[in-house]
Parts: structure tokens; sequence; C-alpha cells
């Protein structure tokens, strides 16, 4: 009797075909082979259909990649839109005439338009070039490498563009040059755009970072106050190699994108170095904080050592490019590679043992370099003496309070705006928009979960190479660890410098925007808080929030999929308490309960709660800000240009405080005695001579400095003779008097040890000795110009 046999479903999975067609065969239904033939169709199906998810996947990642981009450059562009509408309405920059456009750029950073001017006016290109390698028209009494001196190849580069464009044919040389500097402002932003939307990898982030960035634009750029000044041109690059330095630095990055990176760095730092005086001492703060991340094990060695080749390699090319300017043989970036360098080759195995073996090693280490590096420093500054590194000293010296001076060009120089401690306006500021609470939280757990990644690697655990979201360790990301080193860093020098928030502020943007998009910052916190459970009024939000993610979302989360994955099916209600066992986003797994989603939520209803806030808030004042005309007018200024241009002989010589001599080297191209570049030495104490003027000097002395520059003309100016007193203790007449030893302060009061008035006080009284050695040519409500007599008349 044949037995009875119960046949199988026709659809298997897995595992149980071969077993189906074993029945099969024994029942004689379906052969072996035909089987066989259906697994293979079964097979070639699912592979056909991963391709073409794939191909979806891909076609996605472009879309978004696209609409990323898009919106990087949008944004970048209406910035430079807005910069240029405000700029006109504030200084009525279109309806001026040529000298009043000129006298916009204030602070005496017309000096470099002056060069542009310049090299237009050369009959040829190679010629204004020579005539600024060979310059005795600019200082009196010196020969001078005026592109060296003033790091002018943004001027050399412009000009060469507007020959070669044919630019004299469409446009004003102004315009030119104005739109130059604020294209490059467009092109900040966008590196800053770009680099928050790579960490974050949602360019949600990027319009929060440029919408920030509006905001606190009176603290992140000097370009409205003003426009030629070398950080407006530098800094925009030192954005761009921050970017491609953060895109280098993460790990799943793929190596045609790697490279591209580490070419991008490569130009960027190079560029950098060759328009900024200061660009070495930025860059030594970025690898301190490199440094301390190879020393932690917090990144692989092998892209430390290919940033420093690009370090070194960028200061051997911008060294030659300066004409061997001894300076950057001597800067401390140079100092810290070499003492890297050598630290580690006598270090080989210094991240490797135990816990508190490899902490000495570390210290060790730190030793080493920094020891090895101050070697090299001080050495080559005994080889190639270089002035203004002792003046940098002395200048810190005396500003964290080691020692004090009387030395005027010190304290000149610590009066400065950039050099002073910043007020509490700055940080109100930066409350009242919202970056500075989200900075601190979002800074607070970076750096918390860096602390614990720093313990696991001296603990002996390694680089994870592939992190998941529901691990919760955002401080294992190099990327962010540098973000969080390099604020840091330039944080704590913004606490002690006002000039360093611009430097600061843009980047505090970028990692405060990337930690609000970020779902790992907000997994972290939920990992810390041991979050197992949601109520039901948070997925409710989800449904009618956050499943609106914007295109540059990477989770590619649509109304479906986001219900999907809650469990709600296409006619029922959403279970708010029933439990996901098993959740698959793109490639990340989830283990565990919908709480997992937490992070998600946050990170698309945060972004964009603060969005509209910003909007709300903000947007009114900005538009507001184009609409109103502000009144900007120097008619005294004007007829002191005016009368040098037709009354002064065109060999003259002008001394003067340096913001105007720029200013009369701009509008008139007269050679001056001193000029408003405070890193030069010689410069600044040709300026102390010049302000004798405003110290209680006689006459015979003050003739016999301003004659040692070769002066004709001597400009006073009332706002610095008359200047009231500031509580700073800054005024030019009290730096002069200290330096001097004219006064003494004693028991709160201040008793004079001069013979003489102060000279700006007495010569206007018009007697003798002064009228022995000056005669007044000109004057209004804030200048006295007196020309210094070549022949001495002495009248009694």
């Amino acid at each position: 009797m044949t037995p009875l046999r119960c046949r199988k479903p026709e659809t298997f999975t897995g595992s149980n075909k071969r077993e189906a067609a074993e029945e099969t065969d024994e029942l004689g239904g379906v052969s072996g082979s035909a089987v066989r033939e259906d697994g293979q169709e079964e097979k070639s199906e699912r592979v056909q259909s991963s391709n073409r998810r794939s191909a979806a996947g891909v076609v996605q990642h472009l879309v978004r990649g696209l609409f990323g981009l898009l919106a990087a450059m949008a944004c970048g562009t209406l910035y430079a839109v807005f910069l240029s509408a405000h700029h006109d309405r504030k200084f009525w920059f279109s309806a001026r005439q040529e000298l009043e456009r000129e006298l916009s750029f204030q602070g005496g950073s017309g000096l470099y338009y002056h060069f542009y001017k310049q090299m237009l006016a050369a009959p040829s290109f190679a010629e204004g070039f020579y005539q600024l390698l060979v310059d005795n028209g600019t200082v009196s009494g010196q020969t001078i490498n005026s592109v060296e001196r003033f790091f002018l190849y943004p001027e050399l580069i412009l000009s060469f563009i507007y020959r070669v464009s044919g630019g004299q044919d469409y446009v004003e040389p102004v315009y030119f040059y104005l739109g130059a500097v604020l294209g490059l402002q467009a092109f900040c932003v966008t590196a800053l755009f770009v680099c928050s939307w790579m960490m974050s990898g949602t360019w949600v982030a990027g319009v929060l970072t440029v919408s920030w960035y509006l905001v606190n634009r009176q603290d992140v750029s000097k370009v409205v106050q003003a426009v030629p000044l070398r950080d407006n041109w530098a800094v925009p690059y030192f954005s761009c190699q921050v970017a491609a330095l953060t895109g280098f630095l993460i790990t799943n990055m793929s190596s045609a994108a790697e490279m591209f990176c580490s070419l991008t760095m490569s130009i960027s730092t190079f560029t950098f170095l060759l328009l900024w005086e200061h660009a070495h001492y930025v860059l030594f703060v970025q690898g301190l904080c490199l440094l301390l991340m190879d020393s932690l094990d917090l990144v692989p060695q092998k892209k430390t050592d290919h940033v420093q080749k690009i370090y070194l390699s960028s200061l051997v090319l911008v060294y030659l490019f300066h004409f061997q300017n001894s300076c950057l043989l001597s800067s401390p970036l140079l100092s810290l590679l070499i003492g890297f360098m050598l630290a580690r080759y006598f270090q080989r195995r210094m991240k490797m043992g135990p816990f508190v073996a490899r902490l000495l090693k570390l210290l060790l280490h730190l030793h080493l370099v920094f020891t090895c590096g101050i070697t090299f420093s001080y050495s080559m500054k005994k080889l190639l003496p270089a002035a203004g590194s002792h003046l940098l000293l002395k200048v810190l010296e005396v500003k964290f309070g080691l020692k004090a001076t009387s030395d005027f060009v010190t304290n000149f120089l610590l009066c400065h705006d950039e050099l002073q401690t910043p007020g509490q306006d700055l940080f109100l500021r930066l409350t009242q928009t919202s970056l500075l609470p989200f900075y601190i939280l979002v800074l607070s757990i970076c750096l918390l979960s860096t602390l614990q990644t720093v313990y696991r690697r001296l603990s002996g655990q390694p680089i994870s190479s592939r992190l998941r979201l529901e691990d919760g360790r955002i401080g294992e990301r190099p990327a962010v660890v540098y973000h969080v080193f390099h604020s840091l860093a330039f944080g704590f020098l913004t606490l002690v410098f006002d000039g360093m928030k611009y430097l600061w502020t843009p980047h505090v943007c970028v990692l405060t925007a990337f930690g609000v998009c970020s779902p790992e910052l907000w997994m972290t916190v939920f990992k810390w808080l041991r979050l197992k459970s949601v109520h039901p009024v948070v997925l409710k939000l989800l449904e009618r929030t956050s499943y609106r993610t914007w295109l540059g979302n990477p989770l590619g989360f649509t109304r479906r999929s986001w219900l999907r994955r809650l469990g709600r099916g296409k006619s029922g209600p959403l279970n708010a308490t029933a439990p996901v066992t098993r959740l698959r986003i793109r490639g990340w797994k989830m283990d565990g309960q919908i709480t997992d989603l937490h992070s998600l939520i946050l990170s698309t209803a945060v972004p964009t709660i603060i969005c509209f806030s910003l909007w709300r808030e903000f947007y009114p004042r900005v538009l507001s800000e184009l609409v109103d005309l502000q009144e900007f007018c120097e008619p005294d200024l004007v007829e002191l240009i005016n009368w040098i241009r037709s009354r002064a002989p065109a060999a003259a010589v002008f001394a003067g405080s340096p913001q105007l001599l720029g200013t009369i080297k701009l509008c008139s191209g007269s050679v001056v005695t001193s000029l408003p570049i405070f890193t030069d030495v010689d410069l600044l104490r040709r300026t102390e001579d010049t302000y004798q003027v405003y110290a209680m000097r006689s006459a015979e002395d003050v003739y016999k400095r301003l004659t040692a520059q070769k002066t004709s003309y001597v400009i006073i100016e009332e706002s610095i003779c008359n200047e009231v007193w500031t509580q700073n203790g800054c005024r030019v007449k009290d730096l002069l008097d200290i330096s001097n030893r004219h006064v003494i302060h004693s028991n709160g009061e201040m008793f004079s040890l001069s013979k003489h008035g102060r000279f700006c006080q007495e010569i206007k009284m018009d007697y003798s000795p002064y009228t022995n050695y000056f005669t007044r040519v000109f004057w209004n409500r804030s200048y006295h110009v007196y020309k210094v007599n070549s022949v001495l008349s002495f009248q009694f």
C-alpha cells in the first residue's frame, strides 16, 4: 500500500528548496533539473532587483548631491548680493565720485587698492610688477619690495585678470576689485555650507550654517568695515581648507573623493599662506589640533603625515614666492613640523602598552615635540634674526601680564581693537541669535564623547572603521573630533584677543549646525540616558512633521516609508506602543525599540524650528538694512585731499597718523613717512617718531625727528590732539607721555615732568619758536597742515 505524502507549498525560501526538490523527485512530479532552473531564475531575478535598487540609490544620491550643490551656490551668491547691496547703501557707493568711493575704504585699508590702481596705470603688467619690486615712491627715504612687505599678490593677480579679460571695456576698476572681494565671501559661505553638509550628511545643516553666518555677520567678517584688508582675501581660502580637511578626515570616503579633498587642501593651504602674513600662525593652531589627535590615536597616522607634507610643501613654495622671507623659516608652524617629525622618529612604539604606560609615553611625546620645536625656532632666530618675532613675544608677555613695559610700540599694538579682550556684547549678540546656547550644547556632547573615545584608545581599543547610528559614538569620528579641538583652540584665543572671533565664529556656525542636524549626536545622548520608550505624542509629531524631510536628508525618508517603519498599515491606525524589533534604514540596523527614531526626529525637527525662528526674527531686520540709506560724509577729509592734489608739490612727503597716510597715499599718490601696516617694526618706529607732534616735546626736537624722515608737510588731527580720556588708557597722548617719561602717577594723581607744553596745542598759538620751524598752510575743523621749513627764520 502506497503511503500518503503531504505536498508542501509551491513557494519556498532559502534552504527549503533543496528539501522540496528531493520530495518532488520521490513523488515523480518534478525533476531536479527543473527545480534548479527555477532556482537560477529566482536568483537572477533577485540580482536584477538588487541592481535596480542600487541604481535607484545611485540616482537618488546624485539628485541629493545636485540639489545640495545648487543650494550651496545659491546661498553663496545670495550672500554676495546682500553684501553688495549693503555696501552700496552704507556708503552711497554708486552715487559717489571716484574720490569719495576711495574714501569709503576705511581704516587705512585703501593702501592696498592704491597698488591695484598703480598696476593698472602702468604701461604693462611686467613694468608695473618691476615698479613694486623696486619701490622708492611709497615710504620716504626707502627703496622697498612692496610685494614682499605688504603681501600684494591679490592685487597682482586681480590686475592681471583685469588686463587680460579686457575688463576696462565693461566695468570700472573699483567695481571689479569690489566684486572680486565679495565673490570670495560667497566662496567662503559656500565652503562653510559644504563643510557642515559633509559632516552631517544633510544640506539642511548647510542652510542653517549660512543662516547663522548671515545674522552674525558683524562677528564673522570684516568685509563690511574695510573691503581690501588681507584677511578678507585670505580667510575664504582657510574656510575652504578646513572643509577639504574635514572631507579628508572622514573615514568612509572613497579614494577618488579623498584624493580630491587632498588636492583642494593643498591648493587652499598654499593660497592662504601666500595672501596673509598671519596665515602661518593660524595653521600653527590647526597643526596643534592635528598633533593632539595623532598623539591620542584619534586619526589614522597616514592621514596626519599627509597633512604635514602639505604644510611643509606649502611653506617651501610660499618662501620662494615671497623672495626668501626669513619670517617663514622661524615660523611656529615650521618649528612644530620639525619637532613632530623628530619626536616620532625617537618614539616608534608610542601607541602600544597598557593605560599607564601609554599615558606616560604621550606626555613624553608632547614634551619632545615642543622641546625640539622650540630649539629649532630659537636656532633659526639666531641665524636669521627677525625683529617681528621678538616684538610678537614682547606683546604676548605684556598681554598675559608676565611683564610691564613703557614701550610705545608695544602698548600701541595692545590698544588695537583686535588685541583687546572681547566685551560681553559679543556673547550677548551670539546668544540673541540662539547660536551660543546650541553651540554650548553641541560642544559639550561632542567633547564628552571625545573624552570617552580618548579613554578607549589609551585602554588599547583600536579605531573602529565602521560606526553605526545605534552605537551612539559621535566622538569617534575624526572629522568631529577635529572640529571640537579646532573650536576649543580658537575659542580660547577669542577670549583673549577680540580679533580671533573672525576665525572662531564661522566654524562655530558649522559645528553647531552639524550637531543639531546630526542623528548621531542625539543618539549619543539617548545612549547616555538609556532611553527605552517613546511617548505617543512624539510619534504623532513624527507623523505630522518629521516625515516632511528636506531633499538633503541622507536617510531619504518619505511619508510612506516613515509610516511603514512605524508599523502602520495602508488603512490601520498608528500603533504608538508596538515595539519594532528590527529596523533597517539605508544599511543601518537598529536593534531594539522604536525609541531609536528619537534621534531622527530631533535631527529634523530642531533645525526646522531654528530656521523658522531665525527667519521670523531676523529676516525683517536684514531687509530693513537694505532699505535704509546710511549717511557717509567726510567733507573735511575731502577738502584736505583736494588741497593736496592741487596745491602740494608732486615730490612732497607727508607725515601724520598711519590711517590718514594710507588714505593720502590712495587718493593722491604722495610719498608718506609711514603706513598702516602694524606687523612691520620699522614702520611702527617711524610712526612713533611722527606721533611725537602729540607729545610734550620742544619744537626743535619734533623738527629734528621729522626732517630725519625727509618730511615736507606734517598733518595734525584734532581728533587725536583733543581726544577725551578713555578708561583703558589708550589715548595716543597717554602712550607717548608714558614712553617719554613725561608724566608719573602717584596716589591716583598724574604729575607732569616736562617743561614743554603739548606740541599739537602749542603750535596753534602761532608764536616763536614754533613759527621758526613750521608754517601753517592749510586748516579746517579736523586737520591742520604745517610745512616743515627747509630754511629756518628765527623770530623773537
